[in-house]
């Protein structure tokens, strides 16, 4: 280990795995490194982390590697079990909610506009508002153009909360859906039916997805 063979491999995995496991949130290297005064490198970390990944390996919960850090959590397949201690479902995105969500992450930053001009209907300000309220969406900066519109992009939480470490390993649109349900704490927009028209001309899939292949928005 860099600089720090005084340290125990043993004790210092122990620490490790106390600290993930008593988290709420993922634990980025630099936040790991406090544990023991900075005396451990990231690649010494990371190679401590991948063990204990491996001495988890078999169980019914995992060491991930997401996009804000480290964390513990419980594997896909047993999370059916898991449900069952409330069973009361978290309710879907509406489809206006989920295009919203897919042309921001695929074509990243846009303004409100941009996703008018994909979907082809106005954007409910509470679609956003409940996307920004969720810690999914963020405005990062603002297009120079008259009005100067904010531009929204995506934020690791959203891909913490769908497990994944950055923006090129977001799944096809196609899958894009279910995974966001899998998070299990997704929210509606908020004591708002998605409007008749939205409904008649939301894009399934298969349709929005060459539509985002072909959008130029900048």
């Amino acid at each position: 280990m860099e600089e720090a063979s005084n340290l125990d491999p043993a004790q210092v995995k122990t620490v490790l795995e106390t600290a993930l496991l008593t988290s709420q949130e993922p634990l980025s290297l630099p936040e790991i490194g406090k544990l023991f005064d900075d005396e451990l490198g990231h690649e010494a970390l990371r190679k401590l982390l991948e063990e204990l990944r491996a001495d988890w390996e078999g169980r019914g919960v995992e060491l991930v590697s997401v996009a804000s850090g480290w964390r513990f959590r419980a594997r896909p397949e047993y999370q059916k079990f898991l449900d069952r201690l409330n069973p009361q479902k978290p309710p879907r995105y509406s489809r206006a909610v989920l295009e919203t969500l897919a042309i921001i992450a695929y074509k990243q930053p846009v303004t409100r506009g941009d996703i008018e001009n994909i979907r082809g209907v106005t954007v409910s300000g509470n679609i956003i508002k409940s996307l920004e309220m969720r810690g999914w969406i963020d405005v990062v900066g603002h297009r120079e153009v008259p009005g100067r519109p904010a531009l929204y992009a995506t934020t690791k939480a959203f891909l913490d909360d769908l497990n994944l470490c950055s923006l090129e390993e977001l799944p096809s649109l196609e899958d894009l859906g279910a995974l966001v349900d899998s998070s299990g704490q997704a929210a509606t927009e908020p004591n708002k039916p998605e409007q008749p028209e939205e409904r008649a001309v939301a894009m399934p899939p298969e349709e929005l997805e060459p539509v985002l292949e072909t959008s130029q928005l900048h």
